[in-house]
């Protein structure tokens, strides 16, 4: 049974200009929900857009997975009329409506998790055609006449004995093959819901509203922290590595300045079996061939979704992010340091990553930082 997901973005935003690319804890809003779309039980996602900058990104950072596909709308289906559902079948059309199970996801919603685009599906196994994700809110509601809709004014309950209501969130909607092609709509004759968190209910039409997203965000990735022993730690480059300065001459770039002593951390730390990685957003031949000098085998270069590629490697090779140490400089690095077990930075951080590592440095990048986490790591390994 084929199971596509299917993620509509338009390159025009009147709210908030590019919210789509914009980094949501440093990472681009839609990859929030591309992310756990590729680790759920999918067989496919389809990131829909008129946008040949996210066209071209996809491209370029998944190519350790052939579930994404980009693919380029029209302009008609991208217009400021144009309904969802205009983009879900133009694309349905377009392949025959090649799939047994459609789930549409919506790319402002970055509460979504796998678990909850797996029990959408799994809800299609029963009488349902159709499935959605609702919060239950215990909000009391009125109509435009002065009226309660939901409760009694008069005998106005307490929180814990009001079953309030259930509103869809918009995140996730799936729906069978048959239902999509006899109704022409996300929703079918027979819809089960699925549950999620109250904080999934808030919509990203404002500044507001996204200062408030992101902060629930980090909060949430923090709060899954857990600690453990340390068995392999991952690093930034500028700003780690180095003291995030690079010289150009007309033909590009440089020189990179690297302190020999972190190198030498780095090896004591293997030889204590902790395995070390590197990425990096840049696609640079100067940190490929230091990395090589050091005899760093695992190097991903020219990583924007750092957060996704942890999680595949994660998966990959059956490991705990608990048992991670993360050191990272700058936004792009913050969704990993607000949820590996260990997040360090180096004193000359970005205030942002500061604020949310686990150990602030004393040394800055480029001049001690990482040799000093060494050393944390060793001597905090020392307790198991």
């Amino acid at each position: 049974m084929k199971k596509i997901g299917f993620i509509p973005l338009r390159k025009g935003s009147k709210g908030i200009r590019n919210k789509n690319k914009r980094k949501m804890v440093g990472r681009p809003l839609f990859t929030w929900v591309l992310g756990e779309a590729i680790f759920s039980e999918l067989d496919e996602i389809i990131v829909f857009t008129d946008d040949q900058d996210i066209i071209d990104f996809i491209g370029k950072e998944y190519p350790w997975t052939t579930k994404v596909k980009a693919h380029l709308r029209s302009n008609e289906s991208a217009s400021d009329t144009a309904s969802t559902e205009m983009a879900m079948l133009e694309y349905c059309e377009s392949i025959h409506y090649n799939f047994e199970v459609f789930c549409l996801l919506q790319a402002t919603s970055p509460f979504t998790k796998r678990e909850n685009i797996n029990d959408c599906l799994k809800a299609l196994d029963g009488d349902s055609d159709s499935a959605l994700t609702v919060v239950n809110t215990h909000r009391f509601l009125w109509n435009t006449k002065g009226e309660a809709l939901n409760y009694n004014p008069q005998k106005r309950p307490r929180r814990q004995d009001f079953d309030g209501l259930l509103i869809e969130n918009g995140a996730v909607y799936t729906t069978t093959k048959a239902a999509l092609k006899a109704h022409k709509n996300r929703i079918g004759e027979k819809t089960a819901l699925v549950k999620m968190p109250e904080d999934s209910l808030l919509e990203i039409d404002t500044e507001t509203d996204w200062i408030a997203v992101e902060q629930l965000l980090i909060e949430r990735q923090k709060r899954e922290k857990q600690a453990a022993q340390i068995t392999h730690v991952v690093l930034d480059v500028d700003g780690v590595f180095t003291d995030g300065t690079i010289t150009y001459t007309k033909d590009g770039e440089h020189t990179k300045s690297f302190d020999m002593r972190d190198g030498m951390g780095l090896e004591i730390l293997r030889q204590f079996n902790v395995k070390v990685l590197v990425m990096t957003s840049e696609n640079s031949e100067l940190v490929a061939k230091r990395m090589r000098k050091l005899n760093i085998e695992h190097v991903y270069l020219g990583v924007k979704d750092k957060y996704s590629l942890l999680q595949n490697i994660l998966k990959e090779d059956h490991l705990s992010i608990k048992n991670f140490a993360y050191i990272g400089d700058d936004v792009n690095d913050l969704t990993n340091i607000c949820s590996v077990g260990w997040a360090l930075a180096p004193n000359n951080a970005t205030d942002t990553v500061k604020q949310h590592a686990d150990v602030v440095l004393s040394k800055p990048s480029g001049a001690g930082a990482i040799r000093e986490a060494c050393q944390f790591i060793l001597n905090y390994n020392k307790r198991f």
